[in-house]
């Protein structure tokens, strides 16, 4: 292991945005604003992620139906434009008009005029070309600065990108951790030849089908020993490590311990030597051929 700079994503230039880029771990807020911790506590965890440099804060109009929106517009009050803000839109709600107005409800929650970035939750019945329409529009009107979409696979991102305006695209955000790596098969490839940068969501194996004990496995709490971190920062680091040659993941844990916010943000220096990550591997190899997509 060594300590670096801290590594950040970049995110193509689109037809009206300007290339950025990102730090590699962020903040996610999935169950916040359901009472499974006081709402002050979420909103300092969020600051202080904040201030610790993990400035992408993701959120959604699902999580606690709109809750965990009004904990982050409560954390980013006079702190907006320190943030690169991200929340999702219900398949069901992401129509040629009922998009526009479930992305205004969003930001009515937030307390901000506009999203950095919007993504489709997952794919639903409503057809892709009517979203895009949406989004569209929402980047006219200045409400969205960038569309993305989440848990979608290789086929649904093949027909995505078969339309109009799709390869401004920002991002897919997906299930991805130490064990549940189906998406190296085929999923990430595909996002590393369109130069799609994906988001890592349950990055400590908090959830999916093909979760594990990862922090009371014995290599992983072998190496982690011996590296002198946690078993989370390892995790975190091993998410956010170079596959083939590029760095492409944003991770996004949840947190609300003050303790547990400054592990994950000391995790972004972390960098992995060649023998961990084989190590890594070896305990938990990725599957050999293609397997349906992890989501929950």
């Amino acid at each position: 292991m060594k300590h670096s700079r801290t590594p950040r994503i970049p995110l193509p230039a689109t037809s009206n945005a300007p290339i950025i880029s990102l730090p590699a771990i962020g903040q996610g807020t999935w169950y916040m604003g359901e009472g499974q911790a006081p709402r002050r506590d979420e909103v300092r965890a969020l600051q202080q992620g904040l201030e610790l440099g993990m400035t992408v804060i993701d959120t959604a109009e699902m999580y606690g139906d709109g809750g965990a929106e009004e904990v982050v517009g409560e954390a980013l009050a006079g702190r907006r434009d320190r943030a690169f803000l991200v929340s999702k839109v219900y398949p069901w709600n992401a129509g040629r008009q009922s998009a526009i107005e479930a992305c205004e409800r969003s930001l009515a929650r937030l307390k901000t005029d506009h999203l950095d970035l919007y993504l489709l939750h997952w794919p639903g019945s409503i057809p892709l070309e009517e979203t895009l329409e949406a989004f569209e529009r929402l980047r006219e009107q200045g409400k969205i600065r960038r569309f993305g979409v989440s848990n979608f696979d290789v086929d649904e991102l093949d027909a995505l990108h078969a339309l109009p305006g799709s390869d401004d695209c920002a991002m897919n955000q997906v299930l991805y951790h130490l064990g549940s790596r189906g998406i190296e098969t085929a999923l990430r490839p595909w996002a590393s030849r369109h130069d799609l940068p994906l988001m890592a969501y349950c990055p400590l194996a908090q959830a999916g089908q093909l979760r594990h004990d990862l922090f009371g496995h014995p290599v992983v709490r072998e190496l982690a020993d011996g590296l002198g971190i946690t078993p989370a920062q390892l995790l975190l680091a091993w998410v956010i490590r170079p596959f083939e040659g590029r760095r492409d993941v944003i991770a996004i844990p949840k947190a609300v311990q003050p303790s547990h916010v400054e592990e994950n943000a000391a995790a972004l220096t972390i960098e992995l030597d060649d023998e961990t990550v084989a190590r890594l591997d070896d305990a938990f190899p990725a599957p050999r051929g293609k397997v349906p997509l992890d989501i929950v």
